[in-house]
């Protein structure tokens, strides 16, 4: 298979595959993923000032993002369950691996599910030991419209990003500020009972050994 086209979008750092993934590779990942959830049900998390989040999620991986009244962090196992995260599927590993080049593979799997209201706020992703190492981030579902901009601020940019889609943010983008405004309802059949799943790939801890 041929490396997925990556095109320019003038933000550096900021790297975009559109279409990377065709549709029987989303369908295959979904497939995955959906299953993972059975051992790793969705779940609506708050914000340490007790919040709702609009998307439900979940992990995969050893390691998962987790938000509650305390703090935001990475732990091992499942907040409401108490099991440990199932693991990623070997081809988001494969993806991680030929589209950053970053020498150590991804620790967590975050995974958001985005019914038809839900939204994310612009952040910065910034709970990971290294800071220097890219977030890998792949559509699938309805498309959304996704914001970025500086990480010290300033103007930010659109991009509609739909099913399929992998992007990145690496180098100079890594602390940038993001999120999503909306989802596009119907603009892809993929998800059951229709909306978009994101699924974010990070390193948690400090790298294992230095280039």
């Amino acid at each position: 298979m041929s490396p997925p086209h990556e095109i320019d979008t003038g933000l550096p750092g900021f790297r975009y595959w559109p279409g990377a993934l065709d549709a029987e590779a989303q369908a295959r990942l979904l497939t995955m993923v959906l299953a993972a959830t059975e051992q790793a049900p969705f779940y609506r998390p708050v914000t340490p000032g007790g919040r709702p989040f609009s998307v439900e999620m979940t992990n995969l991986g050893p390691l998962g993002w987790v938000s509650d009244r305390g703090s935001y962090r990475y732990q091992a196992t499942h907040p409401v369950t108490g099991a440990r995260w199932p693991p990623m599927p070997p081809q988001l590993i494969g993806l991680w691996a030929a589209l950053t080049g970053w020498p150590d593979p991804p620790e967590a799997c975050l995974v958001n599910l985005y019914r038809e209201t839900a939204r994310m706020g612009l952040h910065q992703d910034r709970d990971e030991a290294d800071l220097t190492a890219p977030v890998l981030s792949i559509s699938l579902g309805d498309a959304a419209m996704f914001r970025i901009g500086p990480a010290e601020g300033g103007r930010t940019t659109r991009l509609r990003l739909a099913s399929g889609d992998v992007c990145a943010l690496t180098g100079p983008a890594r602390l940038a500020r993001h999120g999503i405004d909306r989802i596009l309802p119907g603009s892809s059949g993929l998800v059951p009972g229709g909306g978009r799943l994101n699924l974010t790939l990070r390193r948690a801890t400090a790298a294992s050994r230095q280039s």
